[in-house]
């Protein structure tokens, strides 16, 4: 098993409850353009991609903390990354990751403005929820038994901003992300999958293949390469 990097529960009801928060989490939502970075500079208007979003659960520490530190210093989106956590949090979380990326880490405030070249991590006990340019928090009911869920997260990146959405989806213990990543891919998006072989726990992974919502299925340490070629390619 890679150094680096079960509970079952449907998710039969999600569209329903991320509808209320949403509008709708139908296929046919129309989706909302794709708008330059809240710096103004537009460093990523001509990528074939605008957001990434990223979700994990058992053993993702180890792996966010490989995928972070291996990502070029330039890269050139937002990353949001939901990891689940315990209800009270660990303060210390947002500066672990922090000091092994090389990239700036963030925890995501409601309104926050998305920026590139910034990693976002959701707080415990929050909803993450990715709009045109910012970020929302909700604390409506745990979907799946996850606040924050990385179904929530994948879904409303992907309403937001359809065929531009590049979902990671790494080691963990539920099937939460499976569905979620299946609307990215569904909105013309891209979701890469940790390889199960490769992650400390391979019940997420699987299931996002079951569910066939895997673009490409890699090892851990392949991920920080193929994220950085997919986001230098243009329109």
């Amino acid at each position: 098993m890679n150094s680096c990097l079960m509970k079952k529960s449907s998710i039969a009801g999600l569209p329903r409850r991320i509808t209320a928060w949403l509008g709708s989490a139908n296929s046919d939502v129309p989706v909302a353009p794709v708008r330059a970075d809240a710096g103004g500079e537009g460093a990523h208007a001509d990528s074939s991609y605008s957001i990434v979003v990223i979700g994990a659960s058992l053993g993702g520490t180890r792996a966010l903390t490989c995928l972070l530190s291996a990502l070029p210093s330039h890269f050139p989106l937002p990353l949001a990354i939901v990891l689940h956590r315990a209800i009270d949090g660990d303060a210390t979380l947002g500066r672990l990751l922090h000091s092994h990326s090389t990239l700036p880490v963030l925890e995501a405030e409601d309104k926050m403005p998305l920026a590139a070249g910034h990693a976002y991590l959701a707080p415990a006990n929050y909803h993450l929820l990715v709009g045109d340019v910012e970020f929302s928090l909700s604390t409506e009911a745990p979907v799946g038994f996850a606040r924050p869920s990385i179904d929530v997260l994948f879904e409303s990146a992907s309403a937001a901003h359809g065929s531009k959405t590049l979902g990671v989806l790494l080691t963990g213990a539920s099937a939460d992300g499976a569905w979620g990543a299946a609307k990215i891919r569904e909105r013309g998006g891209t979701v890469v999958v940790q390889d199960p072989e490769t992650a400390e726990c391979p019940v997420m992974p699987q299931a996002a293949i079951a569910a066939d919502a895997a673009s490409s299925v890699l090892p851990l340490e392949a991920i920080p390469g193929i994220l950085a070629d997919l986001c230098q390619r243009k329109r």
